[in-house]
């Protein structure tokens, strides 16, 4: 055997055991160390660390990142009305205790996955069974998810899990719901423009009712002033009257008896009866 023959075989176990007994740990996982299949030790930290050449020592990664599980199909949980919501979630989750994840699934995260899935289903019904929809849709929403990621992070803890966030994506009703909202949004609406005409009707008759009043105070105002004034008027030619009769009766009495003529006389028709040598004519027998 020749010295490059000598050189290939010691670079082959070189090699070998280069492979066997180092590991690199990258920044996105775990590494637990086992020895003959009993765990020994975790690696949390990136770096490359030594072993024991295997089957003595073997390693197992873990990812540690966060990982998210959408719902795959919709849920249709039930409210306290018993009426069925279709609700779509999701979970974001990672690895928080290395040991015990491997303890609980191995290093099947899709185990992991299906048993988070089924804590979040049994979460969501106890949390929406006991409210009614409008509190599930829109008052209570995020009462709901924080209840729900409570629920799920206190029992994904003993597996080794660490739930991060756990959101509803989409909440909407089934199609019996949909019709008795459409229904009962209709006869409210329905409900409220009644009400909204009733008001207006009612205060359109107190608009009027007071335009009314004030017409009648403006008018019984202007009546009053009217009267005052004519009153006033009647006053001033009554004392004007008193003031020409006192300064001449005769030409007073004589166009008082002139405008009696002309009212009795006015009409061709009319007739009077009377006596003519009585005073009514006392100007007529002395014009002769």
């Amino acid at each position: 055997m020749n010295r490059s023959t000598l050189g290939i075989i010691l670079l082959a176990v070189i090699a070998w055991l280069a492979s066997s007994t180092l590991f690199i740990v990258s920044e996105r996982h775990y590494a637990l160390v086992f020895k003959l299949g009993e765990w020994q030790r975790t690696v949390t930290e990136p770096g490359l660390y030594f072993k024991l050449p295997s089957p003595l020592q073997n390693v197992v990664m873990l990812d540690k990142r966060v990982q998210t599980i959408e719902s795959g199909d919709t849920e249709r949980i039930q409210t306290s009305e018993k009426k069925n919501l279709i609700i779509d979630s999701y979970i974001k989750w990672r690895i928080q205790d290395p040991r015990q994840f491997y303890i609980s699934f191995g290093s099947d995260t899709k185990a992991a996955q299906n048993r988070l899935n089924a804590q979040i289903r049994d979460a969501l019904n106890a949390s929406v069974n006991t409210r009614t929809v409008r509190a599930v849709v829109s008052q209570e929403r995020d009462i709901v998810m924080a209840e729900i990621l409570q629920n799920v992070e206190s029992r994904a803890k003993p597996l080794g899990i660490q739930v991060v966030d756990v959101r509803l994506k989409r909440i909407e009703f089934s199609q019996e719901v949909s019709d008795s909202v459409y229904t009962r949004m209709q006869a409210e609406r329905k409900q409220e423009a009644n009400s909204l005409r009733a008001n207006g009707a009612a205060e359109s008759e107190t608009i009027r009712a007071d335009a009314d009043r004030r017409v009648q105070e403006v008018l019984a105002e202007a009546n009053a002033k009217a009267q005052a004034i004519r009153g006033e008027g009647d006053a001033q030619a009554a004392k004007i009257y008193a003031d020409a009769y006192s300064r001449n009766p005769d030409f007073y009495s004589f166009y008082n008896s002139m405008n009696a003529y002309k009212n009795v006389f006015s009409s061709k028709n009319d007739l009077l009866v009377v006596d003519p040598k009585s005073e009514f004519f006392k100007y007529f027998k002395e014009s002769k």
